[in-house]
């Protein structure tokens, strides 16, 4: 059932998704009503390369196969560079099915026709979410709370990130610290690189997503035991979600959640959407650990499960909070 897709089916970088954006969706009809999934001649999935999958497009083909199988129309794959092109596109109907990051989400929500139906859950029996932390350096002893940070250089992700900027912002600016007053700000441009510039002392508290401590750098022999320390950990963080155009008929969105949360990563793999290609269960799931499974998307999603609009709101209370510049990006 797991097969390579075809390379006319692999539309990479912006260009391709904002050249197609002139013309109508392709799960929409030309007066503007949307097809079914029998209707239409392809849907296009999108997603965001990211720092945790080198190969973005086959770790999403099990999910592709089995919505292929499910709506019987061809699925396809665009990897695009940005969240923006991928929201953009979005606006022009130009990409059905898309995933990016719980503030990109935000930001499209009020200029796209589109609603998330779908997030991952990283283990069994967790909830679909993530959390930041704050950490300083293992031998570190002068910060041990956001209080700690006034006078000291932070580093953050990008402006963009929740977990790497905007939320650890909002929780700074309740514990009484403005890093734009009270601190140094080090704007990394992604999560490991936050993590070298703490051990290069470049800053004294980074602020970074919880798999990139847990688990990945760990797992790429750049992160030792005892190098960091975490200081803080933030309140449970939306998950990146699915998120389907509006455009699409009810029927086709019904069956596209369907499809992406019926089964665990293992069930995937017993039923062949990822033949050849399995991978073994990390440890973070538990006594889950080294069942044969799909990958489903670029981290390591034991399952999908349903979203709705509400499951993102505190992007907006976070917003509120920070009065981010980002936050009204598009207004």
């Amino acid at each position: 059932m797991f097969r390579k897709r075809s390379p006319k089916m692999l539309a990479v970088g912006v260009t391709a998704v904002l050249a197609a954006a002139c013309g109508a969706g392709p799960g929409a009809d030309p007066g503007g009503a949307a097809a079914d999934g029998g209707g239409a001649d392809k849907l296009v999935f999108a997603a965001i390369p990211s720092e945790q999958s080198e190969h973005l497009e086959a770790s999403f083909e099990p999910i592709l196969s089995a919505l292929e199988k499910e709506l019987g129309v061809p699925i396809e794959f665009q990897a695009v560079t940005s969240n923006a092109a991928v929201v953009e596109a979005q606006v022009a109907q130009r990409v059905d099915i898309a995933v990016y990051g719980a503030f990109s989400y935000y930001l499209a929500r009020s200029r796209a026709d589109v609603e998330p139906i779908a997030a991952p859950v990283d283990t069994p029996g967790g909830e679909a979410g993530a959390t930041s932390y704050g950490v300083v350096r293992g031998d570190d002893r002068d910060i041990n709370s956001l209080e700690d940070v006034k006078g000291k250089n932070i580093c953050f992700t990008d402006p963009g990130s929740t977990t790497g900027y905007l939320q650890p912002l909002a929780s700074l600016r309740q514990a009484g610290v403005d890093p734009e007053r009270a601190a140094t700000v080090v704007y990394s441009g992604g999560h490991d690189t936050s993590v070298a510039s703490l051990l290069a002392g470049d800053c004294d508290i980074a602020f970074v997503g919880e798999v990139f401590i847990d688990q990945l750098l760990p797992e790429r022999g750049l992160l030792k035991p005892g190098q960091v320390r975490k200081v803080w950990t933030s309140p449970l963080i939306p998950a990146p979600p699915i998120v389907v155009g509006t455009w699409l008929p009810e029927q086709t969105r019904e069956r596209i959640q369907r499809t992406v949360t019926a089964h665990t990563a293992a069930e995937m793999a017993q039923q062949g959407f990822c033949e050849g290609a399995e991978i073994e269960g990390p440890e973070l799931w538990g006594d889950k650990q080294g069942v044969r499974a799909c990958t489903m998307g670029a981290s390591n999603a034991w399952k999908f499960v349903e979203a709705s609009d509400q499951d993102y709101r505190t992007i907006a209370r976070i917003c509120e909070v920070t009065k981010a510049d980002v936050c009204t990006e598009g207004e």
